[in-house]
């Protein structure tokens, strides 16, 4: 009777190590910026009121098994509903970082190889913040760890990148800045 015991406490630390280990690796996946940091305001320069550059982004912590990468930008709080500022997709898998002021072009140069898709400003690139004069307005920065290229081409709108994701997300990073316009 004592070695069920020993054997039923062994697998014990076993499975509770593993769960503590898969744990660590989710938590292990961030997404930061060196123009705002988590829940504070985005910078004017990257925004309508500047002169709308995308913001440099890094990541690290990126899944075992990294393809590809996905980053989805939206405004959940619009007044007609979440507005889309920036959908980019197939960033390679070796990437770690996202310099400020991304060309606004379907395959900017200095991405390798990664795609733009349209934004609800119906552009390819980044749309920095503009929301109506109020409270201010928060931005979620997405991005997705993905298991492979997305088969899109150019010109993909948030709901296509969204639909071509399914079963290959590893994992997800957050970022979240707000931005407020003063009434006029």
């Amino acid at each position: 009777m004592g070695r069920p015991a020993a054997f039923s406490f062994v697998l014990a630390l076993t499975v509770t190590a593993a769960t503590v280990r898969e744990g660590e690796e989710r938590m292990a996946f961030s997404l930061t910026s060196t123009a705002f940091r988590q829940g504070t305001a985005i910078p004017v320069k990257h925004t309508c009121d500047g002169v709308d550059v995308s913001p440099s982004l890094a990541w690290s912590g990126a899944p075992a098994g990294t393809a590809a990468f996905a980053l989805i930008a939206d405004d959940p709080d619009a007044p007609a509903g979440t507005w889309v500022h920036w959908v980019l997709y197939n960033l390679p898998g070796s990437a770690a970082r996202l310099p400020e002021n991304v060309a606004k072009t379907d395959a900017p140069p200095e991405l390798g190889g990664a795609i733009q898709g349209r934004s609800d400003f119906r552009r390819p690139g980044y749309g920095g913040p503009c929301p109506p004069p109020g409270p201010a307005h928060r931005y979620f920065f997405k991005l997705y760890a993905l298991d492979a290229a997305l088969k899109l081409k150019a010109g993909a709108q948030k709901q296509d990148v969204e639909a071509a994701m399914q079963g290959h997300v590893l994992g997800t990073a957050e970022l979240m800045g707000t931005y407020a316009r003063a009434k006029r």
